[in-house]
């Protein structure tokens, strides 16, 4: 689910963003709006970064070779990364650079007419790109709030789309406030001003999903609920008497690691070793699916040995 929802919201958003930068390029030329300007680098940036969250997805689709024998899940993580670093760079960094200038040597616009329609437009446009991420992210976010879905969430995608699409709305409503105060005071530093605002978001946001797909990236372990429900499979077997301790990390969105020693009855035969590990393999993987590579480590309880 979370991997064809994610490509959904990808090829929504590539769409609407394609469509939209070259609208906005042409608003440019007309009008000479630096708001306009920054929100078509932030479309292009914005498309662009699509194309390479597809290219991650197809890259972590590759078999597991002897070089790399967990496979390349994390290659969506590699390149989410990049895209976060492609909107600071790409969309905050220049946005913030126009705005500053434009404040300094602020220009009349004209046909701001012109801006205002495409602009209208592209809100509406991105409205639907967001609609769609936030329809196949509903059903990974469960009850938790929205900031605790892009904390927690392992599929890289949903998040870097939503926080995309946030801000290309509440930019273009920046861009819209820009050139319409131009209009009305007469006075185009506004426009400068609403540019400057839209590199502030596009800096925050970016830094946001720098923060947290680095952290995905360098490799994060089960949430807690996660890990309980693991421990608890794990101790519910015949023979099982406790976990002695237990380490996860996500090698892709949707392949999660599990590694523990736990403490089997004394004075089991081998075969009843054996039998007891395959069934709590079988048991954590029933609870949780992505937990696709397991490895148990029988061992005696040494504490109540010692006891």
């Amino acid at each position: 689910m979370s991997a064809s929802g994610g490509t959904r919201a990808i090829i929504a958003a590539l769409a609407a963003n394609a469509g939209i930068a070259v609208a906005k390029f042409v608003g440019f030329l007309v009008t000479g709006s630096s708001s306009m300007l920054a929100e078509a680098v932030h479309s292009v940036a914005d498309t662009a970064n699509q194309g390479l969250l597809l290219i991650g997805g197809k890259r972590a689709a590759r078999a597991a070779t002897p070089e790399h024998p967990f496979g390349y899940g994390r290659d969506r993580y590699f390149y989410s990364f990049i895209v976060a670093l492609m909107l600071f760079t790409l969309g905050s960094v220049f946005a913030i650079y126009e705005g500053i200038h434009k404040i300094e040597h602020p220009e009349p616009l004209t046909s701001p007419l012109v801006a205002v329609i495409i602009l209208v437009v592209a809100i509406a446009l991105e409205s639907y790109s967001f609609r769609t991420a936030v329809h196949e992210s509903r059903p990974l976010k469960g009850n938790g709030s929205w900031w605790q879905f892009i904390r927690q969430a392992k599929v890289p995608e949903l998040p870097v789309v939503l926080l995309e699409d946030t801000g290309a709305l509440i930019g273009l409503v920046f861009a819209l406030a820009g050139v319409g105060l131009s209009v009305l005071t007469g006075e185009p530093v506004w426009d400068g001003i609403g540019t400057l605002c839209i590199g502030a978001l596009l800096g925050v946001i970016a830094i946001i999903l720098i923060v947290e797909m680095k952290s995905l990236l360098i490799g994060e372990g089960a949430t807690p609920p996660v890990l309980s429900t693991i421990v608890r499979k794990l101790e519910e077997g015949e023979h099982v008497e406790r976990v002695i301790h237990v380490k996860t990390q996500y090698l892709g969105p949707e392949e999660l690691l599990v590694a523990a020693k736990i403490a089997l009855a004394p004075g089991l035969p081998v075969e009843a070793v054996a039998r007891t590990i395959d069934e709590a393999e079988a048991r954590v993987r029933e609870a949780v699916p992505d937990a696709r590579v397991i490895y148990l480590e029988p061992d005696l309880d040494r504490s109540r040995i010692a006891s």
